[in-house]
């Protein structure tokens, strides 16, 4: 007897009712905050082998690349074995064998995995996966733990809720037959590709589909290894079976090529930029002819995410939104505000405090818990950044910050910018760092301004509208439907909670499948339809041909 039939079990089995996970706070005396600090001091002094892992087993290449912490670049926290081609096809293969049998365990089964991952995370787990965030990436104590463990334990606690509720989803019956939905795994594996940005975003890519019954093929973000690799770790302490997912680092374009023009793939779960997503489908989509099925393609990309505000906005929560929601995590973020529009009778205190603000905030070490800010991931996104302060102090007017200091570790000033230009450089393209552009308005041309918002950026993403009186937020509701895909009213536009804010935007910006519901599982499922008929017809005539 196979595995797969021995676990079906009768009974209607119902998962845990998920529960967001509650955001530790690591104030001084928590016994958390002393779990990490002590995580911390410990996973600095390591400096750990990354091995690819496919089928189970751990494969060292020799080709070695190095993991280091973005604010203290010369601290190497881990060597990765980097894949070739052949280890490529070792995962297609490892793939294809483990989903014989993957695809046909009972969803519950599947779920008690990822169920069991969470409460791991939420445990034993938290410190090294937070600490390994914090280092590998330069996040904060709070942003690594609302990431790395808050929201990941809600992708791994809400899925399975969703994949409950999709299952139950049966079409109508009568007493003269039954039908069904069967809802089947894609044929083929699933090619997960993660960002350095968000821990939660690389342990969903590859968890989602495979809860679904897919096979994956993970290729974690070079820049965020030791995260990923702790991931990896982390599911498979949870139970989960060699081959189902197969952690591939190594060059990007290698790894594409081969996966992209194989006949079995079947879908692409993907978080990245703009421009290498466009690449992925226009080689997708000139390989048709090649591939066993239609390749499911799921995306979130770039943003330009705005913020703007009417004349009635309540100064103070909108400066305090412009600072967290543009200089969190350095600017990192998908979602973080980079260009803001505010009335010319709100401006002159909505600089001043936010400048104020700006001016109190403290850049350094994210082990030192008084910063706010760490360093931008890596060299090249330090340089591209920086290129941008050089418009902003020639083209535009530097409010504040501009600095950029990448001897030790890679730190850019939380900057603000103002520009009279709405197609000033900094207002329509996607910096990916610490810098907010901001375009002040007359008070009377808020309709216009709201059509601006609209037309300046080909993303979609995320959004704000500020205001205290409920008309102008109605009409940016209407006029903004199509230009966020996550719209905030009095709030930053960051921030997307599990089960509270489906995450994800349309135009350039992505698919919009929605990470964290229903919607975004529906694209890992294949459904087939069943119809039993009890009483199947005994003669091939109609009443209709008894008489001419």
């Amino acid at each position: 007897m196979t595995d797969s039939q021995s676990t079906n079990f009768n009974g209607t089995r119902r998962v845990p009712k998920p529960v967001n996970e509650p955001v530790r706070s690591h104030a001084p005396g928590t016994p958390e905050r002393a779990a990490l600090k002590e995580r911390l001091a410990s996973m600095a002094k390591e400096r750990v082998d990354i091995p690819i892992i496919i089928g189970g087993k751990e494969i060292r290449t020799g080709a070695l690349s190095q993991s280091v912490m973005p604010h203290n670049h010369r601290h190497v926290l881990g060597d990765w074995h980097r894949a070739d081609a052949t280890h490529v096809d070792q995962a297609i293969k490892a793939s294809a064998s483990a989903a014989k049998d993957w695809a046909n365990w009972a969803w519950e089964d599947r779920a008690a995995i990822f169920l069991k991952a969470a409460e791991l995370l939420t445990t034993t787990w938290r410190a090294t996966i937070n600490a390994s965030t914090m280092l590998g990436q330069s996040k904060t104590a709070y942003q690594a733990e609302i990431d790395s463990a808050c929201e990941l334990i809600d992708f791994w606690r809400f899925n399975p809720a969703y994949a409950q509720e999709l299952y139950d989803e049966q079409p109508l019956s009568d007493r003269t037959m039954w039908n069904q939905l069967d809802y089947r795994p894609l044929e083929g594996f699933v090619y997960a590709v993660t960002p350095f940005n968000f821990t939660s975003i690389a342990g969903n890519l590859p968890t989602a589909p495979a809860l679904m019954g897919n096979t994956v093929i993970w290729k974690p973000a070079s820049s965020a290894m030791l995260s990923a690799y702790y991931l990896m770790k982390l599911l498979e302490e949870a139970g989960l079976p060699p081959g189902v997912i197969n952690f591939v680092p190594g060059d990007a374009a290698t790894i594409s090529d081969r996966l992209l023009s194989h006949r079995d793939l079947a879908g692409v779960h993907f978080t990245g930029s703009t421009g290498v997503f466009n690449s992925m489908w226009k080689t997708i989509g000139a390989s048709m002819s090649n591939y066993r099925s239609y390749p499911r393609i799921v995306g979130e990309t770039g943003g330009k995410d705005f913020i703007v505000a009417h004349a009635s906005a309540d100064p103070v929560a909108l400066s305090v939104a412009i600072a967290r929601g543009g200089f969190e995590y350095q600017g990192q973020k998908c979602s973080a505000a980079s260009r803001v529009y505010v009335p010319k009778s709100l401006w002159p205190e909505v600089r001043d405090r936010t400048v104020a603000i700006m001016k109190d905030i403290k850049m350094g070490d994210v082990t030192d818990f008084r910063n706010f800010m760490g360093a931008v991931i890596d060299k090249k996104a330090f340089g591209k950044i920086g290129e941008y302060l050089d418009h902003g102090r020639t083209k535009g007017r530097i409010l504040s910050g501009g600095v950029a200091r990448g001897d030790d570790g890679y730190f850019i000033e939380p900057t603000l910018v103002e520009t009279e230009d709405p197609s000033f450089k900094l207002l329509c393209e996607e910096i990916f760092g610490p810098v907010v552009t901001a375009h002040v308005y007359a008070d009377d041309k808020f309709e216009e301004t709201l059509s601006l918002v609209d037309s300046t950026s080909p993303y979609a993403l995320t959004g704000a509208i500020f205001s205290r009186d409920r008309t102008p937020v109605r009409r940016a509701m209407l006029a903004l439907r199509n230009a966020a895909g996550n719209f905030y009213v009095n709030d930053k536009p960051t921030g997307a909670v599990v089960g509270q804010q489906p995450f994800g935007g349309a135009r350039a910006s992505g698919t919009n499948d929605k990470a964290g519901s229903k919607l975004n599982l529906v694209r890992w499922i294949s459904a087939r339809s069943i119809k039993e008929t009890f009483a199947p017809p005994l003669d091939y005539r109609y009443p209709f041909m008894a008489e001419k």
